[in-house]
């Protein structure tokens, strides 16, 4: 299937979140105000890296509207939060390692008297050395910011004689590559509103992609049970793993139980800038070899992440970019080294390719640098080291749908962009405009989906008649601008039949809906599929069984539609789905549960099931400017079947306008652990004019025989591999192999030249 902004067909609808969206009538969770509510505020250290001697409230305290001001010292539980390894506080006590680091939080009646007390809260300080480079941190001389030091995770992988191999190789490429540290910039920055209940009860009604468990984490903080707190989660104003993390959450919660007050804050620009998540930044060194012939012989590598104060899941991302930089592959000796450090600079974590991003720019260079010095085509290159359908995965681990990489490979080697770049070779600049050039580059990679061995990875959902009639399709997925609703509702219609008017979906509410897992790895699609599969029989069974008792008709001649229960022969509407429901007087109702397959092996974050994907990238150089810019896409991606074509390709052009970003625009730069950039007028994203050019996704849609996983997420594969594409692309223009994220414009400059007549 090939989509783009022209095609057409009877599989495009509208979404259900559409109209409300497009008109402004869907309230997000942080538009949400109730009466008697306050307004919360976090004090915030003024210091990269400091003791903190004293913090002292009374004067705000007495400021007329202020209704609590929390330390660390109203904390009622633990005072750290962090998904795998919580050792973020939630207020600090003796030491502040960030400029996010939270200090004290306010309520008061407007959010003049909460800033207003903030500025009375008088903070006592000893500012300490700044650790801002990953590599000194790792120094035994530098400043040690936790108590195991700076290290937080090593990843180690090895095979064969990587010596040994360089010996054999007959080209042999070193180069070290650089990726920035980029911001999630959602429209809706972390907030929400926090209400307590006369019975003790807490709802919390803010963004999260895994609402049970920021539950989990607000119960330990909060020294109360689970089920005293509900987190209500969807809808959300775009996340890309920025709000993964508890953020605002803690505060929130403990002020809301404080004062007994409903509590609402909405964090400004500068405050998601200055304490939310960022991508990694990483610096990737890389030495790889082939033979004569072109085969890979040693592939050597060495990550070092930047992962800030706190862990979060940099340990995480660590072991994702260390699979990746192995990636499709196959090499006869190997060995990869990765380390996260702990720094004083903003915290990195979650974001969307999770580590994939900085991997593959960086292998998928070494496959064109060594293309080129081998005098081999690329693409050619890339098929005589790929992977096999019979082989193991990167970890040497067994996994799923190998014969995605060969259907992409092919569609690319075929695609007519593609076949253009020979003809660019000979005319990459126009004779009015010779400082303009032209280039066209590829980039290929397998992507893991899931959260990876030995990682609990839960999911499943459930199937109701309502009283209504309504069939409620629940789960505890959240809706973040990624189309699942619409995905979710085109499944049911398929598979089950019904009409779009007959489905209820619940998601996003812990109080209601199974633990489905978070929704993030790309694996909320596949799971509500292979859920839906496994609810299919014995749901439809039940109604089908209820309805032939009602109408005294064979099961075998009745059939579920929309509307309700039809005959298989007349086709006609027999029983409505309100009537069977009245009829049954009981809810009718299946629920599954299981976990995301996961491979043999018993290496920790190794992934079963991948994506292939690959894009072509057409690109413009004006070495005037040195500004770069993206023509043409053409995105071949392997994940099995398409459930909502929009979604679909939505998912692919978002994903690639957050790496046109990645690659030519975006660095949350700081200096000495502070931010140069504090908001959107200085910090620049792509826009629409940056995106204007085409892009087509071509889908492959078939699985292999005994594959019965289903279709794979596509939301993080539209984002991986553009930025090596644009830089061979950049290469093939004007000569240059970018290594360091953004390409600045001066890398890309010439000197000038004489431009007049004669």
């Amino acid at each position: 299937m090939l989509l783009n902004r022209a095609s057409s067909g009877e599989r495009w609808r509208v979404r259900p979140d559409g109209p409300g969206k497009v008109t402004g009538g869907l309230a997000y969770l942080t538009d949400m105000t109730t009466d008697h509510m306050l307004y919360g505020l976090v004090l915030r250290s003024e210091h990269p890296h400091a003791h903190i001697l004293s913090i002292n409230t009374d004067k705000a305290k007495k400021l007329p509207g202020v209704h609590a001001i929390l330390t660390y010292l109203d904390i009622p539980g633990l005072n750290a939060y962090g998904i795998a390894h919580p050792d973020q506080p939630v207020l600090c006590e003796d030491r502040a390692r960030y400029v996010g680091d939270a200090l004290a939080t306010v309520a008061a009646d407007t959010l003049a008297a909460a800033q207003q007390a903030l500025e009375l809260i008088e903070v006592d300080y000893e500012v300490l050395e700044v650790v801002d480079d990953p590599e000194c941190a790792l120094l035994p001389s530098s400043p040690q910011l936790h108590p195991g030091g700076n290290e937080l995770h090593r990843t180690v992988f090895s095979r064969g004689d990587v010596d040994q191999g360089f010996r054999d190789c007959a080209y042999i490429v070193e180069e070290t590559y650089y990726t920035p540290r980029q911001m999630h910039t959602y429209m809706e920055t972390e907030g929400g509103l926090f209400v307590p209940g006369e019975d003790g009860r807490l709802t919390v009604y803010s963004p999260t992609q895994h609402g049970f468990m920021d539950r989990m984490q607000l119960s330990r903080i909060l020294k109360k049970p689970q089920e005293e707190i509900r987190i209500v989660s969807s809808p959300i104003g775009g996340s890309f793993g920025g709000k993964d993390e508890l953020n605002v959450q803690p505060y929130g919660a403990l002020l809301a139980m404080q004062t007994g007050r409903p509590i609402k804050i909405h964090n400004s620009r500068w405050e998601s800038v200055r304490a939310g998540l960022k991508r990694h930044p990483m610096k990737i060194t890389m030495k790889t070899g082939v033979d004569a012939a072109g085969k890979l012989m040693a592939h050597q590598v060495s990550l070092i992440s930047d992962t800030g104060p706190y862990s979060t899941l940099g340990a995480e991302v660590l072991n994702f970019a260390t699979e990746h930089v192995i990636g499709p592959y196959q090499y006869v000796h190997l060995d990869v080294k990765g380390v996260s450090v702990f720094t004083n600079n903003g915290m990195s974590g979650e974001f969307r390719g999770f580590g994939g991003n900085q991997a593959i720019f960086a292998l998928e260079g070494q496959m064109d640098r060594l293309a080129e010095m081998a005098g081999m085509e690329p693409w050619f290159f890339r098929k005589l080291n790929m992977r096999q359908s019979d082989n193991l995965g990167p970890f040497d681990q067994p996994i799923a749908m190998t014969e995605g990489a060969e259907q992409v490979w092919e569609a690319i080697a075929k695609c007519p962009l593609w076949l253009e770049k020979e003809h660019l070779t000979r005319m990459s600049s126009s004779g009015d405009e010779p400082w303009i050039k032209t280039g066209i580059g590829a980039a290929f990679t397998m992507h893991g989906a899931g959260l990876g061995v030995g990682i609990p990875d839960p999911a499943g959902g459930r199937l109701e008649l309502a009283a209504d009639g309504k069939i409620e399709a629940v789960f505890g997925y959240e809706e973040f601008g990624q189309g699942l609703l619409a995905s979710l509702e085109q499944m049911l219609i398929e598979q089950f039949g019904f009409g779009a008017k007959d489905i209820r979906m619940i998601i996003g509410d812990t109080d209601v809906v199974p633990d489905s897992g978070s929704t993030t790895a790309s694996r909320a699609t596949a799971m509500m599929w292979k859920s839906l599969q496994k609810l299919k029989a014995p749901f439809s069974g039940q109604l089908l069984q209820r309805a032939a008792a009602v109408l005294n008709r064979p099961v075998e001649q009745l059939q579920l539609g929309e509307g309700g229960i039809k005959g298989t022969r007349e086709n006609s509407l027999l029983l409505s789905y309100k009537e069977l429901a009245d009829a049954a007087g009981e809810p009718i109702r299946c629920e599954t549960s299981f976990s995301f397959p996961t491979s043999s092996t018993e290496r920790v974050g190794a992934h079963y099931m991948y994506t292939y994907s690959a894009v072509v990238v057409k690109a413009e150089v004006n070495t005037l400017s040195g500004r770069a810019r993206v023509l043409q896409q053409y995105h071949v991606v392997a994940a099995g079947p398409v459930i909502n074509p929009q979604g679909y390709l939505g998912q692919i052009e978002g994903g690639s306008s957050m790496a046109l970003g990645f690659t030519l625009l975006e660095d949350s730069v700081m200096e000495k652990g502070h931010y140069i950039a504090r908001n959107l007028d200085t910090y620049l994203v792509p826009t629409i004019e940056d995106q204007r050019g085409l892009v087509e996704v071509e889908a492959i849609e078939q699985l292999p025989e005994g594959d019965d996983y289903g279709p794979r997420g596509i939301g993080e594969v539209g984002s991986v591999t553009l930025a090596p594409a644009i830089a061979a692309a950049i290469r093939q223009a004007c000569g240059k192999w970018a290594t360091k994220l953004p390409v600045e414009p001066s890398f890309l400059q010439e000197a000038p030249f004489f431009l007049g007549k004669g």
